[in-house]
This record gives structure tokens, C-alpha cells and sequence, in this order.
């Protein structure tokens, strides 16, 4: 799976204001129905669902939450790039500000750990994160993700 199947300009959000991780959490699924046509409050659930188990702030102010959905065709992707940092709960206890929410069907087995470890990897890249967070563009964000020399490494 390439970045650019994954994610769509539409599903980039550059300077996003959330004050609060559930205030983010709402953001990214009212984006993510858009995208696939599913009710807002049932990602919400799902994503709300997941952090309960543990949080999804993986670090270094970046956050991957993810969930299943039995209604979903295909992966979706949805990035945001926070105007401020929030408190996200994250296992360094830093705040987030680089945040990429994956959603997969509930089939997606493999496909989803395979989409989760690109995300992961791509995220992990000090330059690349820096580059987001430098940047207040929708589309720059999204070439800077879909570029193919970066996903390719990652």
C-alpha cells in the first residue's frame, strides 16, 4: 500500500485548533465521515474505544490513533498538524501536535499492521516532522506525506 492510496489531500488538517484529546478525537472523525460516509459518532466510538486500552501517543508529540470498522471497503487515513499541543496522554507525557488517524476494515488483518508500521516509520523521521510542523499548507503537508522517496524508505 502506497501513502497516496491511503491519503487523500482532502484528509489533511493544517493548523487544526482541538483544546483536548476527546476535542481532537471529534475533529479527526467528523473529517474521517466525510471521507467514508460512516456516522461521525460511530468512529468516534471506535477511536475512544481504542485509547481506552491505551493511549495512542506514541512520543516526541506525535499520536497514530487507529480502530477497525466492519463498514469500512478500504483503509482511510486522516493527518493533522495542531496549532497548539495538546495533552494527549502520550507515553513520554509530552503533548501532541502531529497526529494521523488510521482507520481500517474490520477484514484488513495484516493490511492494517502493514498501514500502522508505514505510518510509524514515516513518523519516526525527526526531518520529516520537522518539515510538518513547519508547515501551514494542507497540500504542502500532503506531498511532504505522499512523497515517494519518504514512503518508500519508510
Amino acid at each position: 500500500m502506497e501513502m497516496d492510496d491511503l491519503l487523500q489531500q482532502n484528509g489533511v488538517l493544517a493548523n487544526l485548533k482541538a483544546g483536548s484529546k476527546k476535542q481532537l478525537l471529534q475533529e479527526l472523525s467528523a473529517t474521517a465521515a466525510q471521507l467514508t460516509g460512516l456516522h461521525e459518532r460511530t468512529i468516534f466510538d471506535v477511536l475512544l474505544e481504542r485509547e481506552r486500552l491505551g493511549t495512542t501517543g506514541v512520543g516526541r508529540g506525535i499520536a497514530i490513533p487507529h480502530g477497525k470498522l466492519k463498514d469500512l471497503d478500504k483503509l482511510y487515513g486522516v493527518f493533522a498538524r495542531l496549532d497548539k499541543p495538546i495533552d494527549f496522554d502520550a507515553i513520554d507525557d509530552e503533548p501532541v501536535d502531529l497526529v494521523f488517524l488510521l482507520l481500517a476494515p474490520e477484514s484488513a488483518g495484516a493490511d492494517h499492521l502493514k498501514a500502522l508500521a508505514k505510518v510509524s516509520r514515516l513518523l519516526r523521521d525527526e526531518g520529516v516532522c520537522t518539515k510538518l510542523r513547519n508547515s501551514d499548507a494542507a497540500d504542502a503537508i500532503h506531498a511532504l506525506l505522499i512523497e515517494p522517496s519518504i514512503s518508500s524508505a519508510a
